[in-house]
């Protein structure tokens, strides 16, 4: 059994269709790469996932079990986390504290979830900004932060959502490696990326969205060859 399942994900706002019977499972320990162009419906079929919003039409499970319908906060405690594409930190909260904030999704225990947020803060490399408000933090840390976040609810999959959009050129081998340790210690990742040398580097799998449908599935030099792929994203220069 697949741990992650979308079936036949279909939504809707008004008379635009973002996601149309969107279907693609995960497997445990998978790292696999979501890409399209802006409008795809690739952080709509995120927001779905996570609860966020209700589908038209489809659903989710996890290990089995049905999350449509249940809100995110219950879908975070099942075991799915994200990070966001536009970085949602708790401004006035230190890093360490935003931590803390979804490790106590997992423990009642404030020193446990305080020690554990440590732990995670050092492990993102954030250890020396952990007394730092989140609101001082540069583009790149506030990234680390929406991870160590993430990973401090203890997600059985974890949802990155352009995990190295809008930074650095010289920031982006250090997210790069550091998404690339969480998936060599067995935990399962579903990424949007852009950045096309990132996801191919690192994806063992992707999935390819236009105009809210899946239009290949598939490892990446086999997508990244796909004539509807090249048309609808890559362009011309992917052209075999």
């Amino acid at each position: 059994m697949s741990l992650l399942s979308v079936s036949g994900v279909s939504k809707r706002f008004g008379g635009i269709v973002a996601n149309r019977g969107i279907s693609f499972d995960v497997e445990p320990g998978e790292l696999v790469g979501i890409i399209g162009p802006n409008g795809a419906g690739k952080s709509t079929l995120f927001e779905v996932i996570t609860g966020f919003y209700r589908p038209d039409e489809g659903e989710v499970r996890l290990d089995g079990a049905r999350l449509t319908g249940l809100s995110p906060d219950v879908v975070c405690r099942r075991g799915i986390a994200r990070t966001f594409q536009k970085l949602r930190p708790f401004q006035g909260l230190t890093v360490l504290d935003n931590v803390m904030v979804g490790a106590l999704t997992r423990t009642t225990d404030v020193r446990h979830a305080r020690e554990r947020a440590r732990e995670l803060v050092g492990k993102v490399g954030l250890a020396e900004k952990a007394e730092a408000h989140a609101r001082t933090l540069s583009t790149g840390q506030r990234k680390r932060l929406e991870l160590a976040r993430g990973l401090a609810t203890e997600p059985r999959v974890l949802l990155l959502d352009e995990v190295t959009g809008g930074v650095d050129q010289r920031t982006i081998p250090e997210l790069v490696r550091l998404v690339r340790s969480l998936h060599a210690g067995g935990l399962t990742l579903l990424v949007i990326e852009h950045n096309m040398r990132v996801i191919t580097a690192v994806a063992q799998r992707i999935v390819a969205l236009h105009l809210g449908e899946v239009i290949a599935d598939g490892p990446p030099d086999q997508v990244t060859r796909d004539r509807r792929v090249v048309e609808a994203y890559l362009g011309l220069a992917y052209v075999p």
